[in-house]
């Protein structure tokens, strides 16, 4: 075997620091795997990390010239949304209030794989060049169709209260109602990574079969620069999908937000590191530089935080995207059962609209215990609780 063929790694392994204990041994592995790279620089391990494809979900890798298209992710942009709007929070406890916000939801959002608007959304995004990459180019129609909507797997969207404690968000400290999604950049951003992600395992049929998901492109070939414009237009286009869901519904209600928060949390920056220009893959890690704010959401029956980044340079500026699961969808669609969920949701006060088992609270970690194992990353400025819920109904295939 020749070098062409044989993979050679680093020297010694990347460095990497992990937050959080008692880690599901694989996804530390693949951390491990990851940061053998030869184009590994350095590597970090959120508290919510679990199995992914390749890079862990709450991995975040820097690379050196090179872009993994696992490492970003099937979902590429995959991101959060939070607005805040200054009426009464009775207005969304009450029955008849509860009614009017389910009838917004109902209309003005699409779940499940290959959902579609027949009356498709506006939005400035499809004034961007969409040629930059083949897969873009000829999905652009199929991504007008689904513009505004939310997909499948752990996505949703949901109404809550939101208690602000913190003076600088720009609004008074208080309670007020919210809206909050989570979704990315849907079919045409699955096309791509999967598109690539072929490319890039064809450079690279040296990497062994359990690291072939960590196959990558030199962002000086075609290949790459191809990806990282297509990469970056599903950030374009992940963000107008949540600026029209909280666009319509907020029409529909006569709203207007007096505060936004978003962030993607599957996506690739080009950052100074270490004194050089290195690509920051996070998969399921939301940025967290000095004051960079985030929404870092828990299940649909504990709360989310909206939070500001300390700038934690061990943890390449990043935190988690959320809880991390600690059960399988398989496990979870076996072992548990509506009744049990059921009663955990009423006693918090949530309202489910649709989802499927393998989603409710208990595959999930507790929250609060990711956000205390990541204190040194970020700081909470506001803690928002689902009262009304919406995921794709049971059956759908995941595409988170």
């Amino acid at each position: 075997m020749n070098n062409e063929t044989q993979f050679i790694p680093r020297a010694t392994p990347a460095p990497y620091r992990q937050w959080g204990e008692d880690l599901e041994p694989v996804s530390v592995q693949q951390m491990v795997n990851a940061c053998n790279l030869p184009i590994a620089e350095r590597g970090a391990l959120m508290p919510d990390a679990h199995l992914g494809y390749g890079l862990p979900i709450g991995g975040v890798l820097a690379t050196r010239n090179a872009v993994i298209p696992y490492a970003v992710g099937v979902d590429i942009a995959c991101r959060m949304k939070l607005s805040v709007y200054d009426i009464p929070v009775k207005r969304l406890l009450r029955d008849e209030g509860r009614g009017r916000f389910t009838e917004a939801i109902q209309a003005e959002t699409k779940f499940g794989v290959g959902s579609f608007f027949r009356e498709k959304r506006e939005h400035e995004v499809l004034d961007r060049d969409w040629s930059v990459s083949p897969i873009t180019r000829d999905s652009k129609d199929k991504a007008w169709k689904q513009l505004g909507t939310s997909g499948s797997g752990n996505h949703f969207v949901e109404f809550g209260e939101i208690q602000i404690a913190d003076t600088s968000l720009g609004v008074e400290p208080g309670t007020y109602v919210a809206l909050m999604s989570h979704s990315g950049s849907r079919g045409t951003g699955a096309n791509v990574a999967a598109h690539y992600s072929k490319l890039a395992r064809a450079a690279h049929p040296e990497l062994p079969k359990d690291l072939a998901h960590l196959s990558w492109l030199d962002l000086d070939s075609e290949a790459g620069q191809q990806y990282w414009a297509a990469m970056e237009l599903m950030g374009e286009y992940a963000a107008a999908n949540h600026a029209c869901i909280h666009k319509y519904i907020a029409a529909n209600l006569g709203l207007e937000p007096i505060l936004d928060v978003e962030n993607h949390h599957n996506f690739a920056w080009k950052e100074e590191h270490d004194g050089q220009e290195l690509v920051v893959h996070r998969k399921g890690a939301t940025p967290a530089g000095t004051g960079v704010l985030g929404v870092i959401p828990g299940s649909m029956a504990s709360p989310a935080y909206v939070v500001r980044g300390k700038g934690n340079a061990d943890s390449l500026n990043s935190a988690s995207h959320g809880a991390g699961r600690v059960m399988s969808r398989k496990k979870a669609s076996s072992k548990l059962n509506w009744k049990d969920a059921n009663q955990l949701l009423k006693v918090r006060g949530v309202t489910l609209l649709s989802a499927g088992l393998d989603e409710v609270p208990f595959v999930y970690k507790d929250i609060d215990e990711v956000m205390g194992a990541q204190s040194d990353l970020v700081e909470s400025v506001a803690r928002f609780f689902p009262r009304l819920v919406k995921m794709a109904p049971a059956g759908e295939r995941p595409e988170d």
